[in-house]
């Protein structure tokens, strides 16, 4: 029982890394299942024995880059003095992230055609999404930000992001039009803080 567990965390691991690289590389549209299936050196009905649709492993894969983004996004982040700074930092390495090579590709260009706004909102919110509405009740709790309602100035702020993040994805020059949507959310956040 153990191995064939093994062997299908190998199958589903193999999977993934090949379509991350092709989904990452070439897009959504001009990847094939045999493709995948040939770069992960299994059977073309082996992926389809673990994914029923082509964008079934897209989504697994959206997830799996989504993830691996946080955590970068943390490292960027914990070097900042507090919640607030940590916050644009955060957003500035989600935008450098995202303005190039496979991680734009899979998160903004096709990641809401793909799995539709909702669905790319629901996984985004297990993420980085997720990820702002804890830090604004941290910077009311350490007295950045003036108390509120948390939900509703997430939203607003996730908006804006969200907003500025799909601008980036039909831009030519994304990686400059991240620097500046980057920039536009700093002075945001900065207006929200307390002055002492």
């Amino acid at each position: 029982m153990a191995k064939q567990a093994e062997r299908r965390a190998a199958t589903m691991e193999a999977i993934l890394t090949a379509a991350r690289r092709l989904f990452g590389s070439r897009g959504f549209a001009a990847t094939t299942m045999d493709e995948i299936a040939e770069a992960a050196r299994i059977a073309k009905g082996a992926v389809y024995h673990h994914f029923k649709t082509k964008e079934a492993v897209f989504e697994a894969v959206f997830d799996q880059v989504s993830r691996d983004l946080v955590v970068e996004i943390d490292s960027a982040a914990r070097a900042e003095k507090d919640v607030l700074a940590a916050m644009v930092a955060g957003t500035q390495h989600y935008f450098a992230a995202t303005a190039k090579g496979p991680t734009g590709q899979i998160i903004l260009r096709d990641g809401p055609a793909v799995l539709g706004w909702e669905r790319w909102r629901e996984i985004d919110a297990k993420h980085f999404g997720g990820k702002l509405p804890r830090a604004i009740a941290a910077a009311m709790e350490a007295g950045l930000i003036a108390r509120q309602p948390v939900e509703p100035l997430a939203r607003l702020l996730l908006g804006a992001v969200t907003e500025a993040a799909v601008a980036c994805a039909g831009r030519a020059d994304i990686a400059r039009a991240g620097a500046e949507y980057a920039r536009a959310f700093r002075s945001l956040v900065e207006a929200l803080r307390l002055r002492a």
